[in-house]
């Protein structure tokens, strides 16, 4: 992906998204542009107009630490913005080519790792990669994504399911929000490592079959994924609401292990219980939960 153009849509997407009032300024006649102007940005950031144009037309090259904390105060960005410009100027004077590591073009998971999924047996549990690719699971894990599982292409992918499956639709009760939190995941997965192929080529495929996908892509939302809730309407034990961790495996750059959990006592941890009880049915079977109920 471009540099040049990543930062001038991002800054220009979060500038969009900022109005007079929130940055505490006064709100004077009529604005042709949403959101703040180049102007007031230059001035909250304290640096001139001309500087922060060039940095808005991507030229965030030789950008110091100072500048960059300056300009992500200006556009109240997250910490998650944050991440993220921070990688894209570092693209941009080449220092993120110090600590990119080639990666293989199967993505694969080490016996180890399997094992290690295998071991936990009362919630489930996947390894994926910044690509959305759902990797390795436990059983429980296989069970609770088996409509993942179902599709035709390998490695399953979260992105593919959400944007291209018809079953993703029941499957995640606020559809919307799976979505949005999908493309801000491979948005932020994008400025990691922006010469990803594998990444090139399923945003393309995304952003020429699906109109949600590539709407969603053009904001430019970035996220963090460590913790939160999964809503899930799974086709066998009804609704689930999960509680999730997700941690970086450090032998393994660029992928993470997630485990679902669910509040003790609560309705869920019984359909937890009925998933772990209907898994087991399909113990031994010559290809488990790939066929949809």
């Amino acid at each position: 992906m471009d540099n040049r153009s990543e930062v001038r849509e991002f800054l220009t997407s979060r500038r969009a998204k900022i109005t007079p009032g929130q940055a505490g300024l006064p709100v004077a006649g009529r604005r042709r542009v949403p959101g703040l102007r180049r102007s007031e940005v230059a001035a909250l950031a304290g640096m001139s107009v001309e500087y922060y144009a060039k940095l808005e037309r991507g030229s965030l090259a030789g950008a110091s630490a100072g500048v960059l904390d300056a300009l992500a105060r200006a556009l109240q960005l997250d910490d998650a913005e944050r991440a993220h410009l921070l990688r894209l100027a570092h693209e941009a004077d080449g220092s993120n080519a110090i600590v990119r590591r080639r990666r293989p073009r199967q993505p694969v998971t080490r016996p180890g790792l399997q094992w290690m999924l295998d071991t936990i047996t009362t919630a489930p549990a996947i390894i994926g990669n910044d690509r959305s690719d759902l990797l390795a699971a436990n059983h429980l894990g296989r069970a609770m994504y088996c409509d993942v599982y179902a599709a035709p292409t390998r490695p399953p992918n979260f992105a593919r399911f959400t944007f291209l499956d018809s079953a993703a639709r029941r499957f995640y009760p606020d559809w919307d929000l799976a979505a949005d939190m999908c493309v801000a995941n491979l948005r932020t997965a994008a400025g990691k490592d922006p010469h990803d192929k594998g990444l090139h080529d399923l945003v393309g495929e995304l952003s020429t079959r699906s109109d949600d996908f590539r709407h969603r892509w053009g904001a430019h939302n970035v996220r963090t994924h460590g913790t939160g809730v999964k809503h899930v309407r799974h086709h066998i034990v009804g609704d689930l609401t999960l509680a999730y961790e997700s941690m970086d495996l450090r032998a393994e750059p660029g992928l993470s292990m997630t485990i679902y959990t669910a509040e003790p006592g609560s309705p869920s941890q019984d359909a937890l219980r009925l998933l772990a009880s209907w898994a087991a049915t399909h113990e031994g079977a010559d290809h488990p939960f790939t066929e949809r109920a």
